[in-house]
């Protein structure tokens, strides 16, 4: 601040022109449809790779660039561990989770039991991602899963999917 911090100053136009630029060019960047498409496309392969296939939130309105879903079965532990290595980078709950070892809040409040939500991902994709991305996310987690030979359980309640 100006004269020893009694008086916050005058705002720079050229910082405030340069950050409003930048913020256009970022919803430039984020073209939610696009982002929205490969979710769809990476939710579509879960499902043909599990018809146990759990998507948290499906049917309400949601960040469209953000799947949060569950292979019953497949420990997220597990499936984490074993994508980092194939170097894709995925996590078991909001960044604002990250190190809690405990059930999601989020996940207990909408009735998830602790089985389904020990299984939980969440995976967003960026300005970045591309449909080769999807692929590769979605290969690996087949062979993941595949690797545990999980027995299929019958289908989850309903009510956990909306």
């Amino acid at each position: 601040g100006q004269e020893q911090g009694r008086r916050g100053g005058t705002r720079s136009a050229m910082l405030l022109a340069g950050f409003g630029a930048a913020a256009a060019a970022c919803r430039q960047a984020f073209d939610m449809e696009r982002l929205g498409g490969l979710i769809a496309e990476f939710e579509a392969g879960l499902r043909a790779m599990c018809a146990d296939l759990v998507v948290f939130g499906k049917l309400a309105e949601r960040l469209g660039n953000v799947s949060l879903f569950a292979l019953p079965g497949l420990l997220n532990e597990t499936a984490l561990i074993g994508l980092d290595l194939q170097g894709i980078a995925v996590s078991a709950g909001s960044a604002c989770s990250s190190g809690k070892r405990t059930q999601s809040a989020v996940l207990a409040g909408m009735g998830v039991p602790d089985g389904l939500a020990q299984c939980a991902l969440r995976v967003s994709v960026g300005w970045n991602s591309t449909r080769e991305d999807i692929h590769a996310a979605l290969v690996a987690l087949e062979q993941i899963y595949a690797r545990q030979n999980i027995e299929r359980a019958p289908r989850q309640a309903e009510a956990v999917r909306s």
